[in-house]
């Protein structure tokens, strides 16, 4: 039986330009915009190609399809995250600008985290931090399928920790909860809790903002402590 045929904008070659038109890199500049204004729901080739006084039909002689056409907005994503040299900085000190890097840069384009597992990060940009990674964890000491361990390990708290956030945020939209409100609403489900009421009255909480990036330091330092815990042994 053969199985579903995998396919990417980035196996094969990109189709260059027959005529003065939009270029490739003008109709994904314009699509991470209109991405980052209206979300994956507001992202259309009729649109873009209204944006672009290009017309839907020019688009796809560049894109297959819409699908494509995120796969090329998804890798300028990544072009932004960084991962400092890890010989000049150490191993951890990469790992950890990267990790804040990766979260600032998801939060700033959130309809990204849509994307995440669904369509493949094959290009050149995602494929560059990945290469990057990969030295970053070699630097440390971690050798063979464990340097992918190790990557696979620091991403997945990145988004785990970040895609909630972004899923709040959409969820509240402009309008925010009154933190005494939410703060006696939750002691009030959490009345048969006492250890979890002493936390839920805690100052701090006025200010999720900062609660979410303490939350996310504590949380980099643990999975960093942990990695180099292995090293160790």
């Amino acid at each position: 039986m053969t199985g579903k045929q995998f396919t990417s904008v980035w196996i094969r070659e990109p189709r260059k330009a027959t005529s003065p038109g939009r270029s490739r890199e003008e109709i994904v500049r314009a699509a991470v915009e209109m991405l980052d204004g209206e979300g994956l729901g507001g992202l259309s080739m009729r649109k873009l190609g209204a944006r672009l006084s290009a017309g839907a039909t020019s688009l796809y002689w560049y894109v297959a399809n819409k699908d494509e056409l995120l796969e090329l907005a998804y890798d300028e994503v990544w072009a932004e995250m960084t991962v400092p040299d890890p010989d000049r900085v150490g191993w951890r000190d990469s790992a950890s600008a990267l990790a804040y890097s990766m979260r600032r840069v998801v939060l700033r384009h959130p309809w990204s985290a849509d994307l995440i597992g669904r369509l493949p990060a094959l290009g050149p940009h995602a494929m560059g931090v990945a290469d990057r990674m990969r030295k970053m964890f070699r630097a440390a000491g971690f050798t063979g399928v464990d340097i992918d361990f190790a990557n696979a390990t620091l991403t997945a708290y990145v988004f785990g920790m970040t895609i909630p956030e972004i899923a709040w945020n959409t969820a509240m939209g402009d309008q925010g909860y009154d933190a005494g409100e939410m703060r006696a609403a939750v002691a009030k489900a959490a009345a048969d809790h006492p250890d979890m009421l002493e936390r839920i009255n805690m100052a701090g909480y006025d200010d999720p903002q900062a609660m979410r990036e303490m939350c996310f330091d504590f949380g980099l330092v643990s999975v960093l402590d942990g990695l180099e815990r292995r090293l160790a042994t």
